[in-house]
């Protein structure tokens, strides 16, 4: 089966590639060297918690090309309002680009969609691009499309797929996104991406990033496959 991305001007995977650095665990050394690759393959973000925003400010050095992106309420996003703000504005502060936001989970399946857009809004108000962590293949069909319209409606810029807990992001559900979103918005396509024959499926199914952190290997292999064909 033959591998080639169908979507955008670029045939290298590395311009779809937001890398996540988001485990509790992840060391500044590790931070570093996760930087070091962003720097180097030009990926098109590097995502990562509060905690470690103003070290990969400082690693990524006057890279461009990659936007750091800060995570918000991650992973489950059950905070006040009041929190998520000042995470947004702290980001914002110290050197993020762009936000990942977990949104009111309980606010839309207790049908208060407007409190649910509201909150959304409030923090993006900070500034920031933002996309909205929606953990679309765990939301029922028919708040789905609530889900993503209050989103966009709120000021969102795009929507990700998922916070890399529970299944694994397939082709058929990122084709169920685009039809809904209809091309008004970015598709982050986030959780179990291990493979670049994934990243590929995913891409020309109509995601716009591709979140793992396994970028680096994703980048290579992709390359090598091209460069034999």
């Amino acid at each position: 089966m033959k591998y080639k991305l169908m979507k955008g001007e670029t045939n290298d995977i590395s311009s779809f590639i937001h890398e996540s650095a988001l485990d509790p665990h992840l060391d500044l050394s590790s931070l570093s060297q996760i930087c070091d690759a962003c720097n180097h393959f030009n990926f098109a973000g590097l995502c990562t918690n509060l905690i470690r925003i103003p070290y990969a400010r400082n690693f990524l050095g006057k890279n461009k090309t990659t936007k750091l992106i800060s995570v918000i309420a991650f992973p489950f996003g059950d905070i006040p309002l009041e929190n998520k703000k000042s995470q947004a504005e702290w980001a914002a502060e110290n050197g993020a680009e762009e936000l990942d936001i977990v949104p009111n989970f309980l606010k839309l399946h207790e049908g208060k969609i407007e409190n649910f857009a509201e909150e959304i809004a409030e923090i993006i108000s900070t500034g920031l691009p933002s996309r909205v962590i929606l953990d679309t293949m765990k939301i029922p069909k028919d708040k789905l499309s609530l889900a993503i319209e209050a989103s966009l409606d709120a000021g969102a810029k795009g929507i990700q797929t998922g916070n890399g807990f529970g299944k694994t992001i397939n082709f058929t559900h990122i084709m169920e996104l685009n039809s809904i979103t209809k091309n008004r918005c970015v598709i982050k396509a986030a959780g179990g991406i291990k493979t670049f024959q994934q990243a590929v499926e995913l891409i020309n199914a109509g995601a716009t990033y591709i979140g793992t952190s396994v970028g680096a290997e994703l980048t290579k292999e992709f390359r090598t496959y091209s460069n034999k064909q």
